[in-house]
């Protein structure tokens, strides 16, 4: 695969539901545009399971919230399961919580139209996501490489994106494409995923994709709002565009619809493997720091 053409749907929260039929249904229609569009594959946000809220029990507390959607979760599943093969192109399903290990995981499924399935654990938890009184899942503790038609990618969980260590791990991996699906609720949540997802395609050399949910969420036990919109980064080269920024959309709170579809035609896959071995102006691999010393008169107790 030379040039690799990707959907990102911004999918809005906010319309309500009659059941996990009506979202498979959803995705479906939404694989079927982005099928028509040239794309190759559909990545979907982070959290999209919490529109299912929208037809949960009423009075739900947020404690429960993960636990009812956990249940929700097989069902959503097998109806996503012919899709790919179906469209003929790849699913990031986003993500949805998953019973693993006695206790409740972030999960991102990729549904390939060979038939694989590949899993991603959220590998980073928020304050909220942890917290027994929010929702208290728990962190994966495996990154999983898939290759797929000649090319290398992997997963990162929203707040995943933005670890120091898990970036320099990325580096090494010689990854194509690396997905993003989020969920932040402020600009600067955006700004944060979005920003670090930009920096991941300069130490990576690959194409990185990041989309967020949008839409209001009244039919929680505690409504918030979703901020954010769709991006493919690539390496900041001369050859690649200089800017970094393959294709974009600008964030956003709300959506009279289902959401907006970025497709990015195209993407370098060739050109991206050539800036890794040596194409680059500058980049030649991640600096080491090997006997790098540190003059800090604070020493060990700075924070």
């Amino acid at each position: 695969m030379t040039k690799l053409s990707v959907a990102l749907w911004a999918s809005s929260l906010t319309p309500r539901l009659n059941g996990v039929g009506a979202w498979v249904a959803g995705v479906d229609a939404k694989m079927a545009e982005a099928r028509a569009k040239g794309a190759e594959l559909l990545v979907m946000p982070e959290h999209v399971a919490v529109q299912w809220l929208s037809f949960a029990p009423q009075g739900l507390a947020c404690r429960d919230e993960m636990p009812w959607l956990a249940k929700q979760a097989p069902a959503a599943l097998e109806g996503l399961k012919p899709l790919a093969a179906k469209h003929g192109i790849a699913l990031l399903a986003g993500s949805m919580p998953v019973a693993a290990d006695g206790g409740l995981r972030n999960r991102a499924h990729l549904f390939l139209p060979e038939g694989a399935v590949h899993a991603q654990d959220k590998l980073a938890l928020t304050p909220h996501e942890a917290a027994p009184e929010g929702w208290s899942l728990k962190p994966g503790n495996t990154l999983t490489v898939v290759e797929w038609r000649g090319l290398r990618l992997a997963t990162c969980i929203c707040f995943d994106i933005e670890q120091p260590a898990l970036a320099t791990i990325l580096a090494g991996l010689g990854l194509d494409l690396i997905l993003v699906p989020a969920m932040t609720d402020t600009l600067s949540g955006y700004h944060r995923v979005f920003g670090c997802a930009k920096a991941r395609a300069v130490e990576t050399q690959a194409a990185v994709c990041a989309v967020g949910t949008i839409g209001d969420t009244p039919y929680r036990a505690e409504p918030e709002a979703n901020v954010s919109g769709a991006a493919v980064y690539l390496p900041c080269e001369e050859y690649l565009g200089q800017t970094g920024s393959f294709a974009f959309l600008p964030p956003r709170n709300a959506d009279p619809g289902a959401g907006p579809m970025l497709v990015a035609e195209g993407i370098p896959l060739d050109e991206l493997r050539r800036s890794r071995m040596g194409a680059s102006d500058v980049w030649r691999g991640a600096w080491s720091a090997q006997g790098l010393r540190v003059a800090d008169p604070r020493g060990k107790k700075a924070r």
